[in-house]
């Protein structure tokens, strides 16, 4: 799967890569929950790197509306734009229409947490229908480092 990403080329998932991957599915820059999760990840971005972790953030949003988050924020992980209804599905995500013009002008995707191993398989999925319940980054993180060293396989496989 590919997303386009601000400042150019593209975040790509899947396929053998050199670390595991961190990606986090927002809803947009309408949600200012999604602003509170992200900063503590962004806070938080050193200690996924020590762990070997990418870290990797998209939403349905145009890339105008990414800018602006970024530019207001000043995130620093990688961040991508424009993912599309049919991607949200293949992600099992919960899409939502919106309340009303104001909130946005597009089906976004509920939040979704993804840790993809090194060889493109995925490893623990996270999501949710609404804006409220999204995992605790810390606890995320200590969770991910012991199933690295290790070794644990993906959980709830039958």
């Amino acid at each position: 799967m590919s997303f386009p990403k601000l400042g150019g080329g593209a975040l790509n998932l899947g396929g053998t890569r050199e670390n595991w991957t961190l990606l986090v599915v927002y809803r947009g820059k309408h949600c200012p929950r999604c602003k509170k999760y992200l900063n503590i990840l962004d806070g938080m971005r050193a200690q996924w790197a020590k762990a070997g972790f990418d870290v990797a953030v998209v939403s349905a949003d145009p890339e105008e509306k990414a800018k602006a988050d970024q530019n207001e924020f000043g995130w620093g992980f990688d961040l991508g734009y424009g993912l599309s209804e049919a991607q949200m599905g293949t992600l099992g995500l919960y899409v939502t229409e919106p309340l009303s013009s104001s909130e946005t002008d597009r089906r976004f995707a509920e939040p979704g947490t993804f840790v993809i191993r090194p060889d493109g398989s995925v490893l623990l999925i996270a999501i949710s229908n609404g804006p409220s319940a999204r995992p605790d980054l810390g606890e995320l993180l200590d969770g991910m480092i012991f199933t690295k060293n290790n070794d644990r396989p993906p959980r709830g496989t039958v």
